[in-house]
C-alpha cells in the first residue's frame, strides 16, 4: 500500500496510508494528540493514582513511529524519576526513510529528543534495551491477536488503526487480551470514543469512562481493570 508523509494541524507530521485514507496520528495534530490522550489521560493519571509506584510498566499497542514512546520518555525525565519499562507491539515496522522525514523535534522542547529517537529506532527488536538510565524499551514484532501477556502492565496505550479500517482490533477478543495483560487497577487509554468500542471494553470487565478528547475530537476513552 502507498504511504506518504503528511502534515497535521499542529504542524507535526505523520504517515498516511492513502488506500485507506488513514493516518498513524490525528490529522488535527499528531504531537498534541499523543500528549493529551496518552500522557495526560494515561501516564499522568496512573502516576497520580498510584503515588507509591516504584516502577511503571507500559504496553503500547501500535508502536508505529515511536512518537508516544519518545514523548513518554521525555515527560518522565522531566516530571518524575519513576523508572519505566516500555514495550511496543508493532507488526509492520516503519521504514527508516519514513522516520527521517518526520519533524517531531520541531515541536518537542528537548535537546535530547533527536538522539533518543534515533536510539529507540536503532535498537534490536525482541530485546529490552536501556534508552536512558530510567527508561527501557522492548520492541515486539507481532500482531495484536498473538499477545498473551498476563498481569504484566500498569498502563496500556491502545493506538491501533481506527475501527473504520480494522474493526477486528476494536472488538471483545482483543480487549479481553488487554484486560488480561493489565495488573489489577491497570489503565488503558485510547483516542477512540465509539459506543461499540466502549461496550466491548465493558463486556470483558473494564470500568470505562468518557473523557474530553484532544483538539479536534470531542471524546476519548479510559478503561480501568477492576
Amino acid at each position: 500500500m502507498e504511504r506518504k508523509i503528511v502534515k497535521t494541524g499542529d504542524g507535526s507530521t505523520t504517515i498516511q496510508i492513502t488506500e485507506w485514507n488513514e493516518q498513524y496520528h490525528s490529522m488535527h495534530g499528531a504531537v498534541q494528540e499523543a500528549q493529551h490522550v496518552f500522557l495526560k489521560m494515561g501516564l499522568d493519571y496512573i502516576v497520580t493514582q498510584n503515588p507509591h509506584l516504584t516502577e511503571l510498566n507500559i504496553l503500547e499497542i501500535g508502536f508505529g513511529t515511536g512518537l508516544n514512546a519518545l514523548l513518554t520518555l521525555i515527560h518522565a525525565q522531566e516530571q518524575t524519576a519513576l523508572p519505566i519499562k516500555y514495550e511496543g507491539v508493532e507488526a509492520y515496522p516503519v521504514l527508516k526513510d519514513e522516520l527521517d522525514q518526520l519533524n517531531y523535534f520541531e515541536l518537542i522542547d528537548s535537546n535530547t529528543a533527536p538522539e533518543l529517537f534515533e536510539k529507540m529506532h536503532n535498537t534490536a527488536w525482541e530485546q529490552a534495551v536501556a534508552i536512558s538510565p530510567t527508561f527501557s524499551l522492548k520492541k515486539r514484532k507481532q500482531t495484536f491477536e498473538t499477545i498473551i501477556d498476563k498481569n504484566a502492565h500498569h498502563l496500556i496505550y491502545f493506538d491501533a488503526f481506527g475501527a473504520r479500517v480494522q474493526p477486528e482490533l476494536w472488538e471483545q477478543p482483543i480487549f479481553q487480551k488487554m484486560f488480561d495483560a493489565l495488573l489489577q487497577n491497570g489503565v488503558l487509554v485510547t483516542y477512540a470514543a465509539k459506543g461499540s468500542v466502549r461496550r466491548a471494553m465493558q463486556a470483558v470487565g473494564f470500568k470505562v469512562e468518557r473523557l474530553p478528547g484532544p483538539p479536534g475530537k470531542r471524546e476519548m476513552l479510559r478503561a480501568v481493570k477492576i
